[in-house]
């Protein structure tokens, strides 16, 4: 099982791997760039570790929204997504 989770890189697959990290991270930095209805700063609660429980019943509409505003593919209330393609 060792041979399984361990493998040693030639400088080529190392050099591949750093140039697929960084597509993914500027992929990821444009998304963010053109994500709508982001928290100001001023929205962003400070001062404790924890965050305010709810009481489990109803969930947060604005961030529904939200959420739903930035997915790129949707249906109603529902996200549509790739299923195990990585």
């Amino acid at each position: 099982m060792t041979g399984f989770l361990f493998r040693e890189l030639s400088d080529k697959d190392r050099e591949e791997i750093k140039v697929e990290a960084g597509k993914i991270m500027s992929s990821f930095g444009e998304k963010l760039e053109s994500a709508k209805n982001l928290p100001s700063e001023a929205d962003i609660e400070r001062g404790t570790g924890y965050r305010k429980e709810g009481n489990g019943i109803l969930p947060d509409k604005v961030l529904k929204e939200r959420i739903l505003d930035n997915a790129p593919k949707k249906n109603k209330d529902f996200i549509i997504a790739e299923r195990k393609k990585w």
